[in-house]
């Protein structure tokens, strides 16, 4: 038995008993007879899933999905209608009120497991969505723990190297991925001793050899993950600092054996780093920071997509100017 718990909603005993043989083998059940006692249940038992009559005495299931998807404890929770034949004319009003999906009186056991099935998968899947999300703010974060000036230049740069996978073809879908895989590419950071990551002088040789390995760090933490965000992070973290020439590390990769996410996030670090101020510098003009990406271009950097991104150089400036506002407003808020 999953220890998912149901919520079934129904003024009518003999439609609670239906439910409960249908379902009470494979989930745990609780009842409710009334509008009032489903937004208690509601509270008190956190559901996965309510499953939820319209036509009820004191008040209609429209009236009780609208007061549970106007709380944030309970907005979360999908919410399947279950009503008769007559009722159905008023779909529209059960999506309006919040409802995910209808299932017809009298019920078929096949077509209620098999919609519960469904919804119970999309709030898994929704749920391990938000703690990838959580995972990568945090390991985005930690690899510049010692950094904090670095501000909001980890977002602001996954978004410029996202726009740059657009203008390269990349889907929809990738691009997003890659938004949220860029930002973890410094988190081998981790394991480099602080004397190292804070020293306010030049690294000396055994110093840079030690700084250096922080990309395969970062990869070996990321790539424990199957998940594909965390596998394209980790592929990042590994070959973000090879140069399209040969002369980067760990590997000295040579021109496109660099994985194209790493040669696109390479390009938005470097501009991002440029032109965002630093304890030892000011931020660069943005003419200064195009022409270093130029004389870069075929050495550190792959010529094709410095040529795309100045072609995409207005969309740049609207992200850069969007994520400085939200740098400020972080610093208000605190």
């Amino acid at each position: 038995m999953s220890n998912q718990a149901l919520l079934i909603v129904d003024d009518e005993p003999h439609n609670l008993a239906a439910m409960r043989q249908i379902l009470a083998p494979d989930y745990a059940l609780v009842f409710a007879r009334n509008g009032q006692d489903a937004i208690a249940a509601a509270a008190k038992h956190r559901p996965s899933l309510i499953l939820l009559d319209i036509q009820m005495p004191d008040m209609d299931g429209y009236a009780v999905c609208r007061r549970l998807k106007a709380d944030p404890v309970n907005e979360g929770i999908p919410v399947i209608f279950v009503t008769s034949l007559a009722e159905t004319g008023n779909e529209a009003a059960g999506f309006a009120a919040g409802a995910v999906d209808y299932i017809i009186k009298p019920v078929s056991p096949t077509i209620v497991r098999a919609r519960v099935r469904t919804h119970l998968s999309l709030v898994r899947a929704t749920q391990l969505e938000q703690s990838h999300r959580a995972a990568i703010s945090m390991l985005g974060e930690a690899g510049h723990f010692n950094d904090p000036d670095t501000g909001v230049h980890i977002w602001r740069m996954a978004a410029y190297a996202a726009e740059l996978a657009a203008a390269c073809g990349w889907s929809l879908e990738a691009c997003l991925q890659l938004e949220l895989a860029a930002p973890m590419h410094d988190t081998g950071k981790l394991g480099i001793p602080d004397a190292i990551l804070c020293k306010t002088t030049g690294l000396n040789p055994s110093e840079w050899d030690i700084m250096r390995t922080h990309a395969r760090i970062g990869h070996d933490i990321l790539a424990k993950s199957d998940a594909p965000v965390f596998r394209l992070a980790a592929e990042i973290a590994l070959r973000h600092h090879e140069k399209w020439d040969g002369s980067g590390y760990p590997d000295g990769l040579i021109g496109e054996a660099i994985p194209e996410s790493a040669r696109i996030v390479a390009v938005a670090d470097v501009f991002d780093a440029l032109t965002m101020k630093r304890p030892y510098k000011e931020a660069w003009p943005i003419e200064r920071a195009l022409a270093t990406l130029r004389q870069g271009s075929g050495n550190h950097l792959e010529p094709r997509l410095v040529t795309i991104f100045e072609s995409i150089f207005p969309r740049i400036l609207r992200i850069r100017q969007e994520w400085n506002l939200r740098g400020v407003e972080v610093v208000v808020q605190k």
